[in-house]
């Protein structure tokens, strides 16, 4: 039973922030519902807590809210050091040849973002 109490809770926070970041964005229920391709008798349901979602019900409701799974799953921001590292990470398993791109382009952006300040 505690296992259920606390799915059920999840579902309500989970339902809470997505209502938070619609009336942030000033969208109603229908709004948002119809901008996310599912009926708002969902959307209620959702933001109630009432019921769960599946995986693309999700990413289409991320995607409407134009925010992140993240935020709306309660998680912490990424710190800008994480994001760096991560960032990294990535290039440094790209071909020589891609990794050339990116140092490029990023030394290009960087020297004129410096030229505009």
């Amino acid at each position: 039973m505690l296992g259920r109490r606390a799915a059920s809770q999840e579902l309500v926070e989970l339902g809470e922030r997505i209502r938070e970041r619609r009336t942030e964005l000033c969208l109603s229920q229908e709004a948002l519902a119809e901008k996310a391709e599912i009926s708002a008798n969902t959307v209620s349901r959702i933001e109630g807590g009432q019921m769960s979602m599946g995986i693309g019900t999700f990413i289409k409701l991320v995607k409407a809210l134009d925010t992140d799974a993240g935020s709306l799953l309660g998680l912490p921001p990424i710190s800008e050091e994480k994001r760096y590292r991560d960032m990294c990470y990535h290039v440094s398993h790209l071909r020589a040849a891609e990794q050339e791109i990116v140092m490029r382009t990023v030394e290009v952006l960087v020297e004129n973002l410096r030229r505009e300040r």
